[in-house]
């Protein structure tokens, strides 16, 4: 990827990505926000939880170490084009549109909850919520603590990178985004983190009220549930659930 700044991301920008999502030929659909209190969940918060779905089906793959060599190989050697899977400002006005969903729902949250990988996912939805002039929202990035880059880089003030390993596979890539740095950086309030027995915790708990969540699409979910984010009493906290990605045959291996 060029050289992209944060100053790039303008509302402008994503609202047009936006538009172009919403006009897709392949079908995106509007996820719904369901207020807490209209499912089954066994929990008993003392905040106004709304929890947003993304797209359920949506399959990844994070880049490891070792695929990076690779293409960077043949972005060298072979002038072939890589489209980064969440260091790209394409990508991360695209997920911006997720952000401007909440808006619409909610259009002033108190708080919003976030999975975190490489950072493209928070970046957007952070970057659309306070372009949108929501300056007093608090936005939350969540890391399983095995897999923790953003929450490093924040510490260290520079994306970073780590020998990443969690059940959250989708959370746990090589090195954090430098777009997605400097965006969180400006936007997000903080990276918390959160370990597996909680994600795995959370898995089965989403999965008992019929969502089905992989693990790395309940870690928002995870740390609200074991009070990770800080002052909820009374809130309206929006929490992100992202990705479906886990067979029944894969859920033996959670909690009962």
């Amino acid at each position: 990827m060029g050289e992209v700044s944060a100053d790039s991301v303008t509302l402008d920008l994503l609202r047009d990505a936006w538009e172009t999502v919403r006009s897709s030929p392949l079908g995106v659909i509007n996820t719904p926000m369901i207020p807490w209190c209209q499912t089954t969940l066994p929990l008993h918060l003392r905040c106004n939880v709304h929890i947003k779905l993304e797209n359920m089906q949506r399959t990844e793959q994070v880049p490891t170490s070792c695929l990076m060599n690779v293409v960077n190989r043949c972005v060298q050697e072979d002038a072939m084009t890589f489209l980064h899977s969440y260091d790209d400002l394409d990508l991360i006005a695209g997920h911006a549109s997720l952000g401007l969903e909440v808006l619409e729902g909610i259009p002033k949250p108190d708080v919003v909850v976030v999975c975190c990988g490489g950072g493209g996912l928070l970046a957007g939805v952070a970057a659309a919520i306070k372009l949108s002039g929501c300056d007093g929202t608090r936005i939350y990035g969540v890391e399983p603590d095995g897999a923790c880059t953003m929450y490093r880089s924040f510490i260290e003030k520079k994306p970073v990178g780590m020998e990443a390993e969690s059940i959250a596979s989708g959370l746990a890539p090589p090195f954090a985004g430098t777009l997605p740095f400097e965006l969180c950086q400006r936007y997000v309030e903080g990276i918390v983190l959160i370990n597996d027995d909680e994600i795995k915790a959370a898995v089965s708990t989403l999965y008992r009220s019929g969502l089905v969540v992989e693990p790395s699409g309940c870690a928002a979910f995870a740390a609200i549930v074991n009070d990770k984010i800080p002052e909820l009493e009374g809130k309206t906290v929006v929490c992100i659930l992202s990705g479906g990605n886990i067979g029944k045959d894969e859920l033996v291996n959670f909690p009962g």
